[in-house]
């Protein structure tokens, strides 16, 4: 897992778009264990490399999957998750014959998807509301004290 941190860029943007993506097996089962996790992991590894897709972390437990990503967001953070969700079922239930019977099929239909990083969201309102008139010298220096009060307490 890579832990280079920045923008990276297409040839359209560039970007910073990063994921906490946690996904369940059906039921909620603890079947995510030894080789099981194992080959999971390597599944999602082949598939994020073949989309270009960046895993920071990825860890699970037994009955759940935590994956922290960098992904493009022409591409979609769902493709990516339909495609190692769809491709994790179909390898790991060929390979480990007891899912196949423990389970209608591997995973729920549902996601969470959050973004992480970037500045807190107070910081953005406050740039975002300071747009019209942060070119008055007056205003930038509002903007800059308010800045540092906010360095001061994170």
């Amino acid at each position: 897992m890579k832990t280079n941190r920045g923008y990276k860029s297409n040839n359209n943007i560039v970007y910073s778009c990063t994921y906490h993506i946690i996904w369940c097996p059906k039921y909620r089962r603890k079947v995510l264990v030894n080789d099981v996790e194992k080959r999971l992991k390597e599944i999602i590894s082949k598939v994020a490399l073949e989309l270009n897709v960046e895993i920071i972390e990825m860890e699970t437990d037994k009955d759940h999957i935590h994956i922290l990503a960098e992904i493009d967001p022409q591409f979609g953070v769902m493709n990516f998750v339909k495609k190692a969700k769809g491709r994790s079922s179909r390898l790991l239930r060929d390979e480990f014959h007891h899912l196949k019977t423990k389970l209608p099929t591997l995973w729920t239909n549902s996601v969470f998807i959050a973004t992480v990083g970037g500045a807190p969201l107070e910081i953005i309102k406050q740039y975002v509301k300071n747009q019209q008139t942060s070119e008055r010298p007056k205003e930038k220096n509002k903007w800059r004290e308010f800045l540092k009060d906010v360095n001061k307490n994170i």
